[in-house]
């Protein structure tokens, strides 16, 4: 049996959801974040809490996508234009997911403050995911 690691995807990135659609357990979140969208009424931030593996940052991403997408119907991201693709892969100029716990440092935040002043590039949003934010001081 011949594998290339070219190809290997862990699982969890396999089938993790890419539109709100595909969220599980979760359908009133992405109701509610959805509705937000087509109301036009989206808040200046969220905060996305619970256990491991409930699909906070999945849900993040996905929002992310469904706020920049320029193929968006319905507040359904494309997941097919380049800004669905570098949002989904993590290389996108305008959403920016930061660990808290490995950059939790003074210089750290005042980084991020900085570059929060800078408008987007490309999208309407500029767009900050930071995982593990209760670590960041």
């Amino acid at each position: 049996m011949e594998s290339s690691s070219a190809t290997y995807t862990v699982l969890a990135r396999r089938y993790r959801p890419q539109g709100f659609d595909e969220v599980i357990g979760q359908e009133h979140v992405a109701t509610s974040l959805r509705n937000a969208i087509l109301s036009g009424r989206v808040g200046h931030a969220y905060l996305f809490t619970g256990a491991r593996g409930v699909g906070k940052t999945s849900t993040a991403r996905i929002f992310a996508k469904a706020l920049n997408c320029p193929n968006a119907t319905d507040a359904t991201p494309c997941n097919h234009c380049e800004v669905c693709e570098s949002i989904a892969v993590g290389s996108d100029v305008d959403v920016h997911e930061i660990d808290g716990a490995s950059n939790n440092g003074v210089d750290n935040v005042r980084d991020l403050r900085a570059n929060v002043t800078v408008t987007s590039m490309r999208s309407k949003y500029k767009i900050y995911i930071i995982d593990e934010v209760h670590m960041l001081s």
